[in-house]
């Protein structure tokens, strides 16, 4: 079953300066990073909220893979991302995981 990991990012400020910076480290670097270490898709939204706030939505193929992203490869990716946006800069960041029970596309 596929497994979903969301990393959502907000800026409590709004410097479009450090949003940019941000997003040029994000796409594709990091993302590219954790499809490496196991995710096999990704996306970036800007959600609609009150601060510039981004949901960054991973895949995995299971949970198991999901465990070993998390043990293996997440603490050196995390260090890597406080330590050029440190959360004295006004980023708060949250994380969540799901299972995915379904997906369906459109038909072309």
């Amino acid at each position: 079953m596929l497994f979903r990991y969301t990393v959502q990012c907000e800026f409590t400020g709004n410097d479009q300066d450090l949003i940019d910076r941000w997003l040029n480290w994000l796409l594709p670097g990091h993302i590219q990073d954790v499809i490496d270490c196991g995710a096999i898709a990704a996306e970036v939204i800007k959600l609609e909220s009150d601060n510039p706030t981004f949901a960054i939505n991973y895949t995995f193929p299971d949970q198991d893979a999901f465990v070993v992203y998390e043990r293996d490869h997440a603490p050196r990716l995390r260090a890597e991302g406080k330590q050029l946006f440190p959360h004295e800069w006004g980023l708060v960041y949250s994380r969540s995981t799901a299972e995915v029970y379904g997906q369906m596309k459109a038909e072309p």
